[in-house]
């Protein structure tokens, strides 16, 4: 979790969502991904997303089956989607969607994604929560200051 962690930081410093993933396998780190919504204008641009790209792309797609999956924020049902697909049996997670009250993805989380889907992912959540959880807090903070939003 400590390089996702940087990995987010690196997004937080460019003004992207400050979401860092890294994948492993067998204890090897494949890829790394950060957030890039906002610099590449694409709002697919996860960081999941990009670890997974980045693995296949240096190791073929067969490598992410049965690999782990390290992220600062829950992933979204897009990034879950493509996790499941790709095979990925393990999710190690910093923060949720629910914890920083977003309410875009309704009462969406991994769990009900995996009850809906079948999807059988070993699970292990909270990890470094507290510096996942104020970092992605503090890039709202900024946000609503560089728009000139108050709450």
């Amino acid at each position: 979790m400590d390089q996702a962690l940087r990995e987010a930081e690196d997004a937080y410093a460019r003004g992207d969502w400050p979401v860092g993933s890294v994948l492993v396998r067998d204890g090897v780190v494949l890829a790394t991904g950060q957030n890039r919504q906002n610099t590449e204008r694409d709002v697919t641009w996860h960081a999941e997303f990009e670890a997974m790209r980045r693995a296949s792309r240096e190791h073929g797609a067969a490598i992410l089956t049965g690999a782990t999956v390290y992220s600062t924020m829950e992933p979204c049902p897009m990034c879950a989607g493509a996790m499941k697909l790709a095979g990925i049996a393990r999710l190690v997670l910093g923060t949720r969607h629910a914890t920083l009250g977003r309410v875009d993805l309704g009462t969406y989380s991994i769990e009900t994604f995996c009850q809906m889907t079948g999807y059988d992912l070993a699970l292990t959540t909270g990890v470094r929560e507290r510096e996942c959880t104020a970092l992605r807090r503090r890039w709202g903070k900024d946000l609503d200051w560089r728009a000139g939003v108050t709450r």
